[in-house]
C-alpha cells in the first residue's frame, strides 16, 4: 500500500482539498479528503486529475512537425510529406521513434494512448519476417515509455475514392495494405494483448475500405474490441463517397452495420444532421483532433450538436503537431465559440471528462480516467504556480486546468500506481528532448 497525499484533486463531482489517495496493486484502494499530510506519503502539491487519454495518435507523424509548417496547401498537399516519413520506418526506427513520443506523451499528463497504426510492411509492401513486427515495435515502445497502449490495427485496403470507384495502392500506400480483410484479419488475429496493451482494430476511411470488402463483415470480426475510423476529415471524401455510393461515408457505414457502442468516428468533421442522428442512435462515439483539424485547415467540427444528440467526444493529438490534451480539451469550446458566435458550451467539468474518462473508455480502458475506489491508479498532476495557473482559486482549478493550462505544466504522472514523471522529468526515459532529436535526425537522415 502506497499513500499520496494531494492538494487539490478534479473528480466527478467536483474539486476535492487535501485528499489522500492510497494505492494497492495498481489501484486505488480509497479516496479520503480533508486530511492532513499522513506519516510517509508522497506530497503531490497542485491539482490531480485522472491520468489523460489521447484516443487517436500517429506517432511516426511527430517527425513532421515544424517541417510541414512553411508555405501553403491543403490536407493532400501535407499527405504527400507525411507519406515520405512513412517511407523510411522499419521497427528499429519506429520503435526509437515512438518511444520517444510516448515519453513526450507521458511528460504531458497522458497515461494511454490509442495509436491508428497502418505502417504494416516494408515500404514496398513486403511483409517483415514478423507480419506484425511494426506493432510489435510500438507496443514495446509503450512499455518502455510507462504508457498504456491501445493498437487500433488498421485495415487499409485501397488507395483512395473516385466517382469511378476505389483505387489501387499506389507508392508507400503498398506497406499499409493485407490484400484482402481476410488477409488483415490473419495478421491482425497473431496480436496479443497484455497487462499495458489492449489490441483494436480500425478501418482507415471510406477510401481505403470499399463496400465489396464487406463492412458488416469486418465489423462481426471486431466485435467487442474497441473500432476506430477516420470519418468525414475532408469535403473531398464526402464528395467521393456520394457521388459513387449515394451516401455520406456516415451514412455507408450505418447502412452496413459498421456503427455500434465500441465504434469511434475520427475527426467527423463535416456531418449532415443525418450522419449525427445515426452515429447518436447507434452509441458511437467521436474523437476530436483540434490541434490537427486547424493545422491541416480541415475545418471546425459540430462539437455542440454532436454532444446535444447523446454522442460521447474523446480527444487525440493525431498528427502531433503539438502533445497536449490541455490544448485539444479548450479548443471544443473554443472553436465552438467560433462557430456559433457564442460562449459557455461546455462546462469544463465536461471537456476534462472528454480527456480523461470518456478518452478511456473509447480505448477499451474503462477502469481508467477517473479517480474512485476501484479505478486504475492512473493519475496525472498539474503545478498551479507556473505562470500559467498562478493565482488559481481552490474551487475553480478545474477551470484554469482547461482553459490556461499547458503540458509543461505537469510534473508528476502515476500509470498502475508506477511513478512514470516526478518533478517534471521522465522517470524511464533518459533525457527525452535528445532521444527525440536523434530519431528524428536518424529518419531523415
Amino acid at each position: 500500500m502506497s499513500e499520496y497525499w494531494c492538494e487539490l484533486v478534479w473528480t466527478r463531482t467536483g474539486i476535492e482539498r487535501d485528499v489522500v489517495l492510497s494505492i494497492l496493486d495498481g489501484r486505488i484502494a480509497s479516496v479520503t479528503p480533508d486530511r492532513p499530510v499522513p506519516a510517509g506519503a508522497s506530497v503531490l502539491p497542485g491539482l490531480t486529475l485522472p491520468g489523460l487519454a489521447n484516443a487517436h495518435s500517429h506517432a511516426f507523424h511527430r517527425a513532421l512537425r515544424g517541417r510541414t509548417q512553411s508555405g501553403t496547401g491543403t490536407f493532400w498537399t501535407w499527405r504527400d510529406q507525411m507519406y515520405k516519413a512513412a517511407g523510411r520506418l522499419d521497427p528499429d526506427t519506429y520503435l526509437a521513434l515512438a518511444r520517444a513520443v510516448y515519453a513526450e506523451m507521458a511528460l504531458a499528463g497522458i497515461t494511454s494512448v490509442g495509436e491508428f497504426h497502418y505502417l504494416h510492411h516494408g515500404p514496398d509492401g513486403t511483409p517483415y519476417d514478423d507480419p506484425n513486427a511494426m506493432g510489435h515495435a510500438l507496443i514495446e515502445a509503450a512499455r518502455q515509455a510507462g504508457v498504456r497502449l491501445t493498437l487500433l490495427d488498421t485495415c487499409y485496403l485501397h488507395g483512395g475514392l473516385t466517382a469511378d470507384g476505389h483505387q489501387p495502392l499506389q507508392g508507400v500506400q503498398r506497406r499499409f495494405g493485407d490484400g484482402t480483410s481476410d488477409g488483415w484479419y490473419e495478421r491482425w488475429s497473431a496480436l496479443r494483448g497484455d497487462a499495458n496493451t489492449r489490441i483494436g482494430a480500425a478501418i482507415h476511411s471510406v477510401r481505403a475500405f470499399a463496400k465489396a470488402d464487406d463492412y458488416a463483415g469486418w465489423a462481426a470480426r471486431t466485435e467487442g474490441v474497441p473500432v476506430h475510423v477516420h470519418l468525414s476529415e475532408q469535403p473531398a471524401e464526402n464528395a467521393a463517397c456520394v457521388a459513387h455510393y449515394g451516401l455520406t461515408p456516415t451514412g455507408l457505414l450505418d447502412a452496413h452495420g459498421f456503427w455500434s457502442p465500441n465504434a469511434t468516428a475520427v475527426h467527423a468533421t463535416h456531418l449532415t444532421d443525418a450522419d449525427i442522428a445515426a452515429l447518436a442512435r447507434s452509441g458511437a462515439g467521436v474523437c476530436f483532433c483540434p490541434t490537427t483539424e486547424r493545422d491541416l485547415a480541415d475545418g471546425i467540427g459540430p462539437a455542440g450538436d454532436l454532444v446535444r444528440s447523446g454522442v460521447p467526444l474523446s480527444l487525440g493529438s493525431d498528427s502531433q503537431a503539438v502533445i497536449d490534451l490541455f490544448e485539444e480539451a479548450r479548443a471544443v469550446e473554443l472553436d465552438e465559440r467560433l462557430r456559433t458566435g457564442r460562449r459557455g458550451h461546455f462546462t469544463s467539468a465536461a471537456l476534462l471528462a472528454y480527456a480523461t474518462t470518456v478518452g478511456h473508455r473509447a480505448l477499451g480502458w474503462p477502469d481508467a480516467g477517473r479517480i474512485e475506489a476501484g479505478a486504475l491508479a492512473d493519475l496525472t498532476t498539474i503545478g498551479l504556480d507556473s505562470v500559467r495557473l498562478a493565482g488559481t482559486m481552490p474551487r475553480l482549478a478545474g477551470e484554469a486546468a482547461v482553459f490556461a493550462a499547458a503540458a509543461g505544466d505537469v510534473t508528476h504522472v502515476l500509470v498502475d500506481g508506477r511513478v512514470v514523471v516526478r518533478d517534471g522529468v521522465h522517470q524511464l526515459v533518459d533525457a527525452v528532448p535528445q532521444a527525440l532529436t536523434t530519431a528524428i535526425h536518424d529518419l531523415f537522415r
